[in-house]
């Protein structure tokens, strides 16, 4: 039987984790927090995990990798020099790992998402497979180098540029490669170009490989944007060594309790889809619903430690919130409600909603009509990150990135606001940070590239 390598997708947080097994053992790469999901493929395929192993200590989630290992009775192979609290293999540069008669890793250091970055050569009979990579060659781009500091981000992003060299030197073009960030993580210095690829399609689409070492490393940390906040957490978490995660169901509050959490100013979250809490919700709620990347935003913005409150339609819903947020170490939320807003709602509660538009509405708007019985525009806010304001952006707008919004409310000028994002979930979460702190405003819920076609001014800022 030939060599099948399994993906485990966290679509949520942008990452893949990887089992490639010969059809009796199997070897786990850079296991999220959930390891449930990984045992549970394993059992269906039949096959035995006998080695789990880290490419480096990973900055945007919580490695579920020493608990599998302990659930499994895995091997648990991490980079030596990297400094960790349990118990491990310890891999260095040319060592090999043997698995089975039939499939054995070579480990090779790629510093430069990390200094102690190592990838994984899966071969098999015919020779090299592919290469795990974790955070150093990923499809079209690298690993960014500036999670450890701005201070390493020069020297490590000559790094990456070594180590991305190195990997398509000493493999052949068929190689495949098994990056574990990407796809959405911030850990990537840009995102995925493509669903799969070789060494050889890098060869001819990624950037490290066709740009000498400094012009690589000018353009690459040109284009590093922000990260979010609860990363300076995870590679000490990982460092420690996390243990199982508990998903037992979260404590339900009654409405008393609810109210009596954000009449506190607490993080009370409404995990529905954005439309549905622009239709109802309890007034002081906040809008991180499950149809975007809520572990991320959440994660990012509300203060480390502080205690989070989930209100689902269903219990699944609450239980799906719960598992996202044990990724990213956020282990048990204070308290959940299932039901709807006058379910979770007590006789001095308030609803709400939020007005709804799209780009076009707003242009109507500026230009003095009223859409839809649509308040006047007298502010626009705009809370992307700083890069996608840079790249274009309404004239006359004033913008504060979303995870600066809630200490930044001041700053937003009076009026009424229709705040706008690029797709309209981050501008759904600044909406009901705005509503909370009792500001009048719009949701644009529209894709800002329909603005120019609406009739609206945008422009660049090259600084």
């Amino acid at each position: 039987m030939s060599l099948i390598v399994e993906v485990v997708a966290t679509s949520s947080l942008g990452d893949r984790s990887y089992l490639a097994h010969d059809g009796w053992v199997a070897v786990v790469v850079d296991p999220q927090r959930d390891v449930d999901r990984v045992v549970e493929l394993a059992g269906r395929l039949g096959v035995k995990i006998t080695h789990v192993v880290e490419t480096h200590l990973h900055n945007d989630y919580v490695s579920g990798g020493l608990a599998l290992a302990k659930l499994t009775g895995a091997v648990y192979a991490v980079a030596a020099a990297d400094d960790v609290a349990f118990e491990r293999l310890p891999v260095r540069d040319g060592d090999e790992i043997v698995l089975s008669d039939r499939m054995r890793l070579t480990v090779l250091a790629t510093p430069g998402h990390t200094f102690h970055h190592v990838s994984y050569v899966l071969h098999g009979s015919g020779g090299p497979a592919g290469v795990f990579t974790g955070g150093s060659l990923l499809f079209g781009t690298t690993g960014r180098t500036d999670l450890l500091g701005k201070q390493h981000a020069d020297v490590l992003a000559h790094h990456q540029h070594s180590s991305v060299r190195r990997l398509a030197d000493l493999l052949p073009d068929g190689a495949e490669v098994w990056p574990t960030h990407g796809f959405g993580s911030f850990c990537s210095a840009t995102q995925s170009d493509a669903p799969s690829s070789t060494i050889g399609r890098e060869k001819a689409a990624n950037s490290a490989l066709r740009l000498e070492a400094d012009d690589f490393v000018a353009q690459m940390l040109a284009g590093l944007d922000a990260y979010p906040a609860y990363y300076a957490h995870m590679g000490v978490r990982n460092a420690e060594g996390a243990e199982l995660i508990d998903l037992t169901p979260v404590r339900l509050a009654d409405p008393a309790e609810l109210r009596s959490r954000i009449e506190a100013q607490e993080w009370v979250v409404d995990l529905r889809l954005r439309k549905a809490f622009a239709h109802q919700h309890m007034v002081g709620t906040l809008s991180f619903g499950l149809d975007g990347p809520m572990s991320t935003w959440l994660g990012w913005m509300a203060p480390w430690g502080a205690p989070i409150t989930l209100l689902g339609e269903s219990a699944e819903q609450v239980a799906q919130a719960q598992r996202e947020l044990a990724r990213i170490g956020i282990d048990r939320p204070a308290a959940a409600a299932t039901g709807t807003p006058e379910q979770w709602a007590d006789e001095e509660s308030r609803l709400g909603e939020l007005a709804v538009a799209t780009f076009a509405d707003l242009a109507a708007a500026q230009a003095g009509r009223r859409p839809h019985g649509l308040p006047p525009a007298d502010v626009v806010l705009d809370v992307r990150l700083i890069g996608e304001w840079r790249q274009g952006h309404l004239d006359g707008a004033v913008h504060i990135p979303l995870p600066e919004l809630p200490r930044r409310v001041a700053d937003v000028p009076g009026g009424v606001v229709w705040v706008h994002c690029q797709s309209g979930y981050r501008a759904s979460i600044a909406a009901s940070v705005l509503a909370a702190a009792g500001r009048q405003v719009v949701h644009v819920d529209d894709g800002f590239d329909t603005a120019r076609d609406a009739g609206l001014d945008v422009v660049e800022d090259p600084a």
